[in-house]
């Protein structure tokens, strides 16, 4: 298993709408709470600490309210020796040619620690905000002519594609990258799927309960071999993690309390006009709660909803002892489940409860 942390390129906070990649900049919400600055003191801070408690990569956010994540990442090379930066884009902003240009000079700069989170793309207002107009299907189509472009400018040979979206004749790089880098996606739509099982090295899921992520790896298992291939399953979590039960669970519950009410209607009507089938099962994971202990949140054991109520994407954390929080690792790794990209409120703070706490005793029940 590999386990990955989280750059909060937007700023962090000890709440869940102080920070981080909540809804919190231009969206109306009060955001009054303490809120660190994204600078890159910060940042290197966090991607230090990762580095020396033992993750394999830090996943860089993409979007509005977002540093930029080639340029913040590229920055942080200088800071780690070992750490490997996951970095969002968006496919349709930039040239599939260009892009295998970048993720080349990136490998050969950092010395092979680039890994690539490929994000077909946000809602139709914050697409719109960077001059992209397309449907969300043709927004998956473009995915997959972007990469099938960007893998052959990687082959070694001049490379013609000739599609609805691009054409090109004789796109290359230089230097094939070294390693190649790998590709990371997520998506639950029909429209995702065939992309996904075309192209990705790694399909990535937010937190569901485990009954609905099985049923989401068999579904892209299925498609995958269609196509002749195999694909790598990673989860999207948030963590609490303490030394017992009861301090992880009052954790949640002071994270709860300091949700204003207001600004849960105010993120449940901003999320609910999402187009993303996987936002809108995020959603449903927390429909119908009106208010209670953070406990009332939890939909699986260890498993609690409770970040969602407030934040798009992955909205729900494990949260347990350390020994629980294991436990529940390994119920997803039965599954499929190879690699874990997680976070938590504050990321420096958070990446060593888990650090400390977790890895080790996953490590071993791993060699055990």
């Amino acid at each position: 298993m590999k386990f990955h942390w989280f750059l909060p390129t937007s700023g962090d906070s000890r709440v869940l709408t102080g920070g981080g990649h909540g809804l919190r900049r231009g969206h109306g919400l009060s955001g009054t709470a303490p809120f660190r600055q994204p600078d890159i003191e910060y940042l290197a801070q966090i991607a230090r600490s990762a580095e020396q408690l033992g993750f394999e990569a830090v996943l860089t956010p993409t979007g509005t309210w977002c540093e930029d994540a080639w340029l913040v990442t590229a920055a942080l090379t200088r800071e780690t020796e070992r750490l490997k930066f996951l970095v969002a884009f968006r496919p349709g902003f930039l040239s599939p040619t260009l892009a295998a240009q970048m993720a080349a000079t990136y490998q050969r700069l950092s010395r092979g620690r680039l890994l690539l989170n490929v994000v077909t793309g946000g809602e139709t207002a914050e697409q719109a905000r960077f001059g992209d107009h397309l449907s969300k299907d043709e927004r998956y189509e473009r995915t997959g002519e972007f990469l099938s472009i960007v893998r052959g400018a990687w082959s070694g040979t001049p490379y013609d594609f000739d599609g609805t979206h691009y054409r090109v004749e004789g796109a290359m790089v230089s230097e094939v990258p070294d390693p190649v880098p790998e590709i990371y996606f997520g998506g639950s739509s029909p429209a995702a799927g065939p992309v996904a099982a075309e192209h990705v090295d790694v399909y990535l899921t937010w937190g569901e309960p485990p009954d609905q992520v099985a049923g989401k790896i068999e579904w892209m298992r299925g498609l995958a071999a269609e196509r002749g291939r195999e694909l790598r399953f990673g989860i999207r979590l948030h963590v609490i993690t303490r030394d017992t039960e009861r301090e992880a669970w009052a954790e949640a519950e002071r994270l709860l309390a300091a949700l204003d009410p207001a600004d849960i209607v105010t993120a449940r009507k901003l999320l609910g006009r999402s187009e993303s089938v996987g936002q809108r099962r995020m959603l449903e994971l927390h429909e119908g709660f009106t208010g209670g202990t953070a406990r009332d949140l939890e939909i699986h054991p260890n498993l609690w909803a409770g970040v969602g109520l407030v934040r798009g994407g992955a909205g729900t954390a494990l949260v347990g002892s350390h020994a629980q929080v294991a436990e529940r690792i390994e119920e997803y790794a039965a599954l499929g489940i190879e690699e874990f990209v997680l976070s938590g409120y504050p990321h420096l703070e958070e990446a060593y409860w888990f650090g400390e706490g977790v890895l080790p005793r996953v490590r071993a029940l791993t060699v055990g």
